[in-house]
């Protein structure tokens, strides 16, 4: 019988030993690190990017359709060492960033509009509310038939993306601005200057800076899209050229730098959130 064959019971027992070693030693960093309040928050990655690299070695999963992260770590040295991950980026980053910066310079002026002025709110509310349940990559024909298939209508469907999160993200932050707080500095005297940028903005700033998170993300994902789409450039070209010449490697190499590249982004924008809004007091769970 086939499952009495000494090649296949080697084989069996090679991949089993294999997996056990890896176990062994996600265990005993798991208990390294738990001793270790600055590893601690990074646990679950780490046990992650263990089993990544165990199931693949062990044969788990075919090593050809998910290669092991050590794989794919050698094919983003030889991405960088080349200089094509770098040229990737950068393009995307502007891209992105041209969209997503658009959005914000926009929509946080019009949704402290939106939010203070209750008819201007009313008057618009219906078009916001239909153009915001239209899909950005729905309406990326469009915008390639009204910009062309260059770098606007790319920059146009991110901007269309990443805008809804900070309008409604603003417009709920002034609206949730204590009005006894409002009324006191009326009652005070404040000038208009004044209540807008000693009262809303900064009672708002929270819920902004949410809004400008969201955007970012979904400036990032949909910027992956439109470079599948129509671009010969971008992590998202290089996403789908790779698995069509099927350098597996370099497509998770591609995967891996896009979620690097979300998570700095976001971290960046979280400091720059306290740094603005430091007076906020932090939720602390025992």
């Amino acid at each position: 019988m086939h499952c009495l064959n000494p090649s296949f019971l080697k084989t069996i027992a090679t991949k089993f030993a294999v997996f056990s070693t890896y176990i062994c030693t996600a265990s005993l960093a798991n208990r390294m690190i738990l001793k270790n309040d600055l590893l601690r928050k990074d646990l679950l990655l780490i046990i992650i990017l263990i089993l990544w690299e165990a199931f693949p070695r062990a044969g788990l999963i075919n090593p050809v359709l998910l290669p092991a992260a050590s794989t794919v770590s050698i094919a983003i040295l030889n991405l960088l060492a080349s200089g094509e991950m770098f040229m990737h980026i950068s393009i995307s980053l502007k891209r992105a960033l041209a969209g997503f910066i658009l959005a914000v310079i926009t929509m946080v002026p019009l949704g402290l509009a939106m939010g203070w002025f209750k008819n201007l709110e009313e008057i618009t509310d219906r078009l916001v509310q239909a153009c915001r349940q239209t899909s950005a990559l729905a309406l990326f024909p469009m915008f390639i038939l009204l910009f062309g298939i260059g770098e606007l209508s790319k920059v146009v469907i991110i901007f269309w993306a990443s805008l809804w999160p900070i309008l409604l993200n603003t417009i709920n932050g002034v609206k949730n601005v204590d009005t006894m707080m409002i009324k006191a500095s009326i009652s005070m005297g404040a000038s208009d200057r004044i209540l807008l940028t000693k009262v809303l903005l900064p009672a708002a700033a929270p819920s902004i800076f949410t809004g400008i998170r969201l955007g970012a993300s979904y400036a990032l994902m949909v910027l992956v899209a439109a470079e599948m789409i129509g671009a010969n450039s971008g992590l998202g070209f290089l996403i789908i050229n790779s698995q069509e010449v099927f350098r597996i490697p370099d497509m998770y190499a591609a995967i891996f730098t896009l979620a690097v590249l979300g998570i700095l982004i976001n971290y960046l924008l979280i400091r720059m959130e306290k740094k603005i809004t430091g007076w906020k007091e932090e939720i602390k769970y025992v």
